[in-house]
């Protein structure tokens, strides 16, 4: 009775270890192991307004998590600035003005970067003043001052806005002025006008208490052109593939995400970056909704012959030379379908 008791309870034991390694083992073909998560440098188009929260609603409502990345947030200071640090490799993914970017790869001065989505259909680029400064129309700005950080789309585009508004572009000085101090420069004035993207009305009116923002928008001679693309390196999207798909999914989720609930969006935003006012953001966020969908395809869609007549809208205005083509500045292959 006490052998058979004892080979009973070896048996027992015997099992038990077999069933724990058949279990263990079934763990590892399920996939149940923690998977590798792959980490990205971001910059923002333009420091941490509230047209920038849509990334971090990306990361707070778990998108990026999801799609197996994590995320480290710095703020951009305009499209020269952050396409060089895309090229150079200090950024994977950033979102930098359409026109801009052509600007900079038609004439050479960027190399190496590609465009995977566009998050604004339409151009949100413009110069913006106080209602107390005699600025009205684009023909007032002759003899008058912009902030604006050197290397700005502001900046770049100025030349091309000035031609067909009829400026003198000689008679218009910038003045370098980082993004986060534009608001309260333009306030206290220090210059005329800033360069600034017609979303950032708020922030403006906000540094500016008891006066109305005034906005000349480039969009308003500089028709068909994009707004902000997000680009990356042409090794990133040769090598990995999915992983841009991923990253620009996910992002591209919480852009949608954020101009359907701006509110939520804002507190999203003033979480990661407290010194942000969660009224002003979700204000850029909701006038910024009409620029997110203003094509015909899904969010961040990116048209091959609309990339060519933008193209052929700077080649026209002598801004690049000839050559330049949509699939040298655009990875279609990576981008959501128009």
């Amino acid at each position: 009775m006490r052998l058979t008791r004892t080979l009973g309870l070896t048996l027992a034991a015997t099992v038990v270890v077999a069933m724990a390694a058949c279990s263990g083992g079934d763990k590892k073909d399920t996939g149940t192991t923690p998977k590798t998560v792959d980490k990205v440098n971001y910059a923002t188009g333009f420091g941490f307004f509230g047209r920038e929260a849509y990334v971090y609603t990306a990361i707070e409502k778990g998108y990026f998590a999801e799609a197996g990345i994590e995320v480290s947030v710095k703020g951009g200071n305009g499209t020269g600035d952050t396409l060089k640090n895309v090229s150079g490799g200090q950024i994977d993914f950033a979102p930098v003005d359409g026109t801009g970017y052509l600007l900079q790869v038609g004439g050479g001065q960027v190399k190496g970067v590609t465009a995977v989505a566009a998050i604004h259909q339409r151009s949100l680029a413009g110069i913006m003043t106080l209602d107390d400064r005699g600025i009205t129309s684009p023909k007032d700005l002759e003899g008058k001052t912009v902030g604006d950080p050197t290397g700005s789309t502001i900046g770049l585009m100025f030349p091309m806005y000035a031609q067909l508004a009829g400026i003198d572009a000689a008679k218009v000085k910038f003045v370098n002025i980082p993004a986060q101090q534009l608001p309260a420069q333009l306030a206290a004035g220090s210059v005329n006008t800033i360069g600034q993207f017609v979303v950032g009305k708020p922030t403006i009116e906000k540094a500016a208490p008891g006066k109305k923002a005034v906005v000349l928008q480039y969009s308003d001679y500089l028709t068909d052109l994009y707004g902000n693309m997000l680009v990356t390196t042409e090794k990133m999207a040769k090598e990995k593939p999915d992983l841009v798909k991923r990253f620009s999914a996910a992002l591209l989720k919480g852009l949608a995400y954020s101009i359907d609930h701006p509110d939520e969006a804002a507190q999203f935003l003033k979480k990661n970056q407290p010194t942000q006012d969660a009224q002003v953001a979700a204000g850029e966020l909701q006038l910024m909704g009409a620029y997110v969908r203003g094509g015909s395809g899904p969010v961040g869609a990116l048209d091959s012959q609309r990339v060519a007549r933008c193209i052929a809208i700077l080649h026209g205005a002598n801004m690049i030379p000839s050559g330049l083509t949509p699939e040298k500045v655009v990875s279609f292959d990576l981008t959501p379908k128009a």
